[in-house]
Protein backbone atom coordinates (compact mmCIF):
# COMPACT_ATOMS: atom_id res chain seq x y z
CA UNK A 1 0.00 0.00 0.00
CA UNK A 2 1.27 3.14 -1.10
CA UNK A 3 1.06 6.39 1.60
CA UNK A 4 0.24 9.83 0.16
CA UNK A 5 2.92 11.69 1.88
CA UNK A 6 2.10 15.55 1.48
CA UNK A 7 5.49 16.50 1.36
CA UNK A 8 7.08 15.09 -1.13
CA UNK A 9 3.71 15.03 -3.47
CA UNK A 10 2.04 18.34 -2.87
CA UNK A 11 -1.49 18.67 -3.98
CA UNK A 12 -2.11 21.91 -5.76
CA UNK A 13 -4.27 24.07 -3.21
CA UNK A 14 -6.90 24.78 -6.68
CA UNK A 15 -6.89 24.75 -10.43
CA UNK A 16 -8.52 26.39 -12.91
CA UNK A 17 -11.81 28.19 -12.50
CA UNK A 18 -11.11 27.36 -8.57
CA UNK A 19 -7.74 29.38 -8.52
CA UNK A 20 -9.09 32.66 -9.37
CA UNK A 21 -11.52 32.79 -6.29
CA UNK A 22 -8.75 32.31 -4.14
CA UNK A 23 -6.87 35.97 -3.33
CA UNK A 24 -3.47 36.12 -3.22
CA UNK A 25 -1.91 37.48 -0.49
CA UNK A 26 1.43 37.72 -2.17
CA UNK A 27 0.34 39.53 -5.02
CA UNK A 28 1.95 42.47 -6.76
CA UNK A 29 -0.53 44.75 -5.77
CA UNK A 30 -0.82 43.65 -1.89
CA UNK A 31 3.11 43.93 -1.45
CA UNK A 32 2.88 47.57 -3.40
CA UNK A 33 0.34 48.43 -0.45
CA UNK A 34 2.36 46.79 2.38
CA UNK A 35 5.61 48.36 1.28
CA UNK A 36 3.62 52.03 1.45
CA UNK A 37 2.20 51.32 4.94
CA UNK A 38 5.74 50.17 6.21
CA UNK A 39 7.53 52.81 4.49
CA UNK A 40 4.73 55.13 5.95
CA UNK A 41 5.49 53.58 9.71
CA UNK A 42 9.50 53.91 9.82
CA UNK A 43 9.94 57.80 8.34
CA UNK A 44 6.98 58.60 10.75
CA UNK A 45 8.67 57.10 13.58
CA UNK A 46 11.98 57.99 12.33
CA UNK A 47 11.48 61.62 11.91
CA UNK A 48 9.74 61.61 15.22
CA UNK A 49 12.65 60.21 17.33
CA UNK A 50 14.83 62.32 15.27
CA UNK A 51 12.67 65.89 16.03
CA UNK A 52 12.57 64.54 19.54
CA UNK A 53 16.37 64.52 19.74
CA UNK A 54 16.57 67.78 17.70
CA UNK A 55 14.60 69.45 20.23
CA UNK A 56 16.41 67.88 23.60
CA UNK A 57 20.13 69.12 22.04
CA UNK A 58 18.43 72.51 21.19
CA UNK A 59 16.72 72.50 24.31
CA UNK A 60 20.59 71.59 26.39
CA UNK A 61 21.71 74.03 24.32
CA UNK A 62 19.64 77.11 25.38
CA UNK A 63 19.68 76.25 29.25
CA UNK A 64 23.23 75.12 29.66
CA UNK A 65 22.40 75.05 32.91
CA UNK A 66 20.29 72.01 33.04
CA UNK A 67 23.96 70.65 32.55
CA UNK A 68 26.14 72.05 35.54
CA UNK A 69 23.19 73.20 38.03
CA UNK A 70 21.02 69.71 39.46
CA UNK A 71 18.59 72.38 41.54
CA UNK A 72 17.38 73.40 37.88
CA UNK A 73 16.99 69.97 35.94
CA UNK A 74 14.03 69.48 38.46
CA UNK A 75 12.27 72.32 35.95
CA UNK A 76 12.67 70.17 32.95
CA UNK A 77 12.32 66.75 34.38
CA UNK A 78 8.95 66.90 36.76
CA UNK A 79 5.55 67.07 35.56
CA UNK A 80 4.84 70.07 38.04
CA UNK A 81 7.31 71.96 37.14
CA UNK A 82 8.16 71.38 33.39
CA UNK A 83 7.40 74.35 31.07
CA UNK A 84 6.46 72.54 28.04
CA UNK A 85 3.71 74.18 25.52
CA UNK A 86 0.25 72.66 26.42
CA UNK A 87 -1.38 74.09 23.36
CA UNK A 88 -1.05 73.72 19.67
CA UNK A 89 -0.39 77.89 19.55
CA UNK A 90 2.10 77.47 22.12
CA UNK A 91 3.77 74.71 20.36
CA UNK A 92 3.53 76.67 16.96
CA UNK A 93 4.80 79.50 18.94
CA UNK A 94 7.64 78.01 20.62
CA UNK A 95 8.43 76.55 17.10
CA UNK A 96 8.79 79.99 15.48
CA UNK A 97 11.05 80.99 18.48
CA UNK A 98 12.78 77.26 18.22
CA UNK A 99 12.82 76.59 21.89
CA UNK A 100 13.62 72.86 22.53
CA UNK A 101 10.71 71.72 24.15
CA UNK A 102 8.28 73.04 21.36
CA UNK A 103 10.73 70.33 19.07
CA UNK A 104 9.83 67.90 21.50
CA UNK A 105 6.15 68.26 21.39
CA UNK A 106 6.45 68.12 17.69
CA UNK A 107 8.14 64.85 17.77
CA UNK A 108 5.51 63.47 20.11
CA UNK A 109 2.79 64.95 17.90
CA UNK A 110 4.17 63.29 15.10
CA UNK A 111 4.37 59.83 16.52
CA UNK A 112 1.01 60.11 17.26
CA UNK A 113 0.09 61.02 14.29
CA UNK A 114 1.84 58.17 12.23
CA UNK A 115 -1.04 55.39 13.48
CA UNK A 116 -3.47 57.50 12.23
CA UNK A 117 -2.51 58.41 8.77
CA UNK A 118 -2.02 54.98 8.48
CA UNK A 119 -5.19 53.88 8.93
CA UNK A 120 -6.61 57.35 6.75
CA UNK A 121 -4.81 55.65 3.72
CA UNK A 122 -5.80 52.29 4.84
CA UNK A 123 -9.36 53.76 3.92
CA UNK A 124 -7.98 55.05 0.44
CA UNK A 125 -7.03 52.17 -0.17
CA UNK A 126 -9.54 50.04 0.56
CA UNK A 127 -11.83 52.49 -1.78
CA UNK A 128 -9.50 51.59 -4.62
CA UNK A 129 -10.27 47.95 -4.08
CA UNK A 130 -13.73 48.23 -3.61
CA UNK A 131 -13.83 47.16 -0.36
CA UNK A 132 -17.07 48.77 0.83
CA UNK A 133 -17.42 46.81 4.37
CA UNK A 134 -13.24 47.73 5.50
CA UNK A 135 -13.82 51.03 3.80
CA UNK A 136 -17.01 51.67 6.56
CA UNK A 137 -15.37 49.91 9.30
CA UNK A 138 -11.93 51.55 8.86
CA UNK A 139 -13.96 55.11 8.61
CA UNK A 140 -15.21 54.11 11.80
CA UNK A 141 -11.68 53.43 13.69
CA UNK A 142 -10.56 57.43 12.52
CA UNK A 143 -13.51 58.94 13.22
CA UNK A 144 -13.53 57.75 16.58
CA UNK A 145 -9.68 58.43 17.13
CA UNK A 146 -10.24 62.09 16.03
CA UNK A 147 -13.23 61.69 18.23
CA UNK A 148 -10.85 60.55 21.31
CA UNK A 149 -9.00 63.67 20.81
CA UNK A 150 -11.52 66.03 20.70
CA UNK A 151 -13.33 63.89 23.93
CA UNK A 152 -9.54 64.08 25.20
CA UNK A 153 -9.33 67.62 25.09
CA UNK A 154 -12.81 68.63 26.22
CA UNK A 155 -12.23 66.39 29.62
CA UNK A 156 -8.54 68.51 29.74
Amino acid sequence: MEINDPIKNPKPLASGAESSKIENPSSPHAARIELLISTLLRIGVTLSLSIVVLGTIVTFIHHSDYRTNPGVLPTLTQPEKATFPHTLHAVVTGLAAFTGQSLVILGLILLIATPILRVAISIFIFLHDHDRIFVYITSLVLALLLLSFVLGKAGG
